[in-house]
């Protein structure tokens, strides 16, 4: 299934070939199934009001990352705080990381 996935995916950004990337790997890990991301991912658009087709855009994995960070909760794997502060410190490290530059986080 999951190979499928990505023959057809289509990224504007490279966070969202990054947090699909992330999602697939824990699923093929075997910390979840897809038909539970499947149904978790949809729960959240349903949340959000999704009522329209989304094409791989911000609003479409901003909702994917949202789903993502509260699995990783539920399965026990980051609490919030800890997906907050590995959030915070990629932001601080890509801010003050010149353009064109590999992003490191600090020690």
């Amino acid at each position: 299934m999951t190979a499928a996935l990505h023959d057809v995916a289509r990224f504007d950004q490279p966070w969202h070939a990054q947090v699909f990337s992330l999602t697939v790997a824990l699923n093929e890990a075997g910390h979840f199934a897809w038909s539970d991301w499947a149904e978790a991912f949809g729960a959240t658009l349903a949340r959000h009001g999704a009522d329209r087709d989304l094409d791989g855009g911000e609003d479409y994995f901003a909702a994917w990352l949202e789903t993502l960070e509260a699995m990783l909760d539920t399965l026990g794997l980051a609490a919030p705080g800890q997906v907050g502060t590995m959030r915070d410190a990629w932001e601080a490290a890509y801010l003050r990381t010149p353009h064109g530059q590999p992003v490191h986080l600090a020690d």
